[in-house]
C-alpha cells in the first residue's frame, strides 16, 4: 500500500486565540491513536470569518472549533445547526458530513459528562446556575434537555438573566426560573447542583470567588466551576473544605474537547491523554 502523506485538518478560529490550549489536547489525542491529523490554531478577525469558513470547505477540513468572537456569527456560514446548538444560539464545534458543515455545541455536553462522571444524574435534580452568558446558556440548555426538575438562573443583570431563562424555558418546555443576584447568594438546602458559569476566579484574578454562601448546602450537593485556569478555583477549594463533591473546569474542558474529537474522527477519545496534555500545556502538575 503506498504511503499517504495527506493529513486530515481540524482547527480553532478565534481572536485572540494564541493562549487557547485546545490544540495541545487534540494533537496529543491524535498521536495516541496514531491518526495523521493536525490541529491548526488560527487567528481570524471578525470580518474574515466568512472567508475562513470558505477555506474550511476548500481545504476539505474535517471541522473546526470556534471561540470568541465567532460562536454566534459562524451560524450563518453553516449548512445545518444541531437542535441543542440552535437553542443555545451558539456553535463552538463544526463537523463535516459529506459536503455539509454542521454546527454543534459541546460546552454544555462536556459539563454534563463531568456531572455524570461525578456520579450524579441530572434528571429530576434541582440546579442553580450562576451567570447568563454563553457558557451559562449552554449549561442551562443541556440541564433542561437532560430532564432537570428545576433550574434556577442567578445573575446580577436582571434583564439579561431573565431573558435567557425565559428563552431556554420556551425552547425546551423545561422549568427554568430566574433570580436577581444581590449580595451573597445563599445556596438552599434543596439544591443538588451549583454551577459557576461566570468568569469569576479566572486567571489572573484567581483569588476571586463568586459571592455565594455554601453553609446551608446539603452534603451531597455537587459544586461545578466552568473556570479551568486555575482548575482549583477558590469556589472549588471552598467546596472541598466543606466536604462537598466537585467538578472543576479542567474536567469540563477535557470532556467538551473529547466530544469534538469523537464528532470529527468517529474514534473514542483518549480522555486521560487529553487531560494530561492540557495540564502540561497550562503548566500544571501532571
Amino acid at each position: 500500500m503506498p504511503a499517504n502523506f495527506k493529513a486530515e485538518l481540524v482547527g480553532c478560529f478565534g481572536q485572540p486565540v494564541a493562549e487557547n490550549p485546545t490544540g495541545a489536547m487534540q494533537e496529543a489525542a491524535f498521536e495516541a491513536l496514531g491518526l495523521n491529523w493536525r490541529y491548526l490554531t488560527v487567528e481570524v478577525k471578525p470580518g474574515d470569518l466568512g472567508n475562513a469558513m470558505l477555506g474550511v470547505r476548500a481545504f476539505g477540513m474535517r471541522g473546526v472549533n470556534l471561540t470568541i468572537p465567532h460562536k454566534v456569527a459562524v451560524i450563518r456560514h453553516l449548512d445545518e445547526t444541531a437542535p441543542d446548538a440552535a437553542i443555545i444560539g451558539a456553535v463552538n464545534t463544526v463537523r463535516r458530513e459529506g459536503d455539509k458543515l454542521i454546527g454543534e455545541n459541546t460546552d454544555g455536553k462536556g459539563f454534563l459528562c463531568g456531572v455524570r462522571d461525578a456520579g450524579l444524574d441530572p434528571k429530576g435534580k434541582r440546579a442553580v446556575v450562576l451567570g447568563a452568558g454563553g457558557a451559562a446558556r449552554a449549561i442551562v440548555t443541556e440541564l433542561a434537555l437532560a430532564g432537570a426538575a428545576d433550574v434556577l438562573v442567578v445573575n446580577r443583570f436582571a434583564e439579561r438573566g431573565a431573558t435567557m431563562a425565559a428563552e431556554v424555558a420556551s425552547s425546551t418546555n423545561a422549568p427554568i426560573r430566574f433570580q436577581a443576584w444581590q449580595g451573597y447568594y445563599p445556596v438552599s438546602a434543596d439544591a443538588d447542583i451549583l454551577v459557576n458559569a461566570t468568569s469569576i476566579g479566572l486567571y489572573p484574578n484567581s483569588d476571586a470567588m463568586p459571592p455565594v454562601d455554601l453553609n446551608a448546602a446539603h452534603p451531597r450537593m455537587l459544586v461545578c466551576d466552568a473556570v479551568f485556569n486555575p482548575p482549583e478555583t477558590r469556589l472549588i477549594a471552598t467546596a472541598r473544605q466543606q466536604g462537598l463533591p466537585v467538578v472543576d473546569g479542567l474536567a469540563m474542558l477535557v470532556y467538551q474537547g473529547a466530544i469534538a474529537f469523537e464528532l470529527w474522527t468517529h474514534e473514542q477519545a483518549p480522555e486521560q491523554v487529553m487531560k494530561r496534555a492540557l495540564r502540561r500545556a497550562l503548566g500544571l502538575v501532571i
